[in-house]
C-alpha cells in the first residue's frame, strides 16, 4: 500500500493511498497472453497427395474417360445420364472394382454450391477411385 503526504498540514498520520497499483497486474497479464499465443498449436490444413516422382512412360493403350458432371442444382450426370447418389456409387465402385481405373473427369458448373463437389469427390475417395481429375478449372479464374 502506498501512502501519500500530506502538505505538511495538521495530522501527524500519513492518508492512505485508496487507488490499486496497476503495473504488475498489467505485467502479469501480458505475460500470460505471450505465454497462451506461444502455446497454441499452429494449424495445419494439410491435403495429403501421392505426386508422381519423374518421368512418366507414356501409356500403351488410351485410358477409358467417363465425366462426371455436376450441374448448379446439384445434380449429377455420369456421362451424360442423370444419377442419383445411390446409383453414383454403385458406378464409382464398379469403376474402382476395374483392374485398370478409368479416368473420372468431374466437371463442376462454376455456381454449384461446393458441398455437392465434395459429395462426389468424397464418395470417389471412399470408394477406392484413384484416376480422378478437376477438368474446366478455367471457369474459376474470373
Amino acid at each position: 500500500m502506498g501512502m501519500q503526504m500530506g502538505s505538511g498540514g495538521g495530522s501527524a498520520d500519513p492518508e492512505v493511498m485508496i487507488e490499486m497499483n496497476m503495473t504488475p497486474l498489467i505485467d502479469v497479464m501480458l505475460v500470460l497472453i505471450i505465454m497462451l499465443i506461444i502455446t497454441i498449436p499452429i494449424q495445419n490444413h494439410a491435403v495429403n497427395l501421392n505426386l508422381p516422382t519423374g518421368p512418366t512412360p507414356p501409356p500403351l493403350v488410351d485410358p477409358v474417360v467417363i465425366n462426371v458432371d455436376v450441374d448448379f442444382d446439384g445434380t449429377v450426370s455420369w456421362n451424360g445420364t442423370a444419377v442419383d447418389p445411390k446409383q453414383l456409387e454403385a458406378k464409382l465402385a464398379e469403376a474402382a472394382s476395374v483392374a485398370n481405373q478409368p479416368e473420372i473427369h468431374l466437371r463442376p458448373v462454376a455456381v454449384v454450391p461446393y458441398k455437392s463437389v465434395a459429395a462426389v469427390m468424397a464418395a470417389a475417395q471412399r470408394l477406392g477411385v484413384t484416376k480422378i481429375g478437376m477438368v474446366g478449372n478455367e471457369q474459376f479464374l474470373k
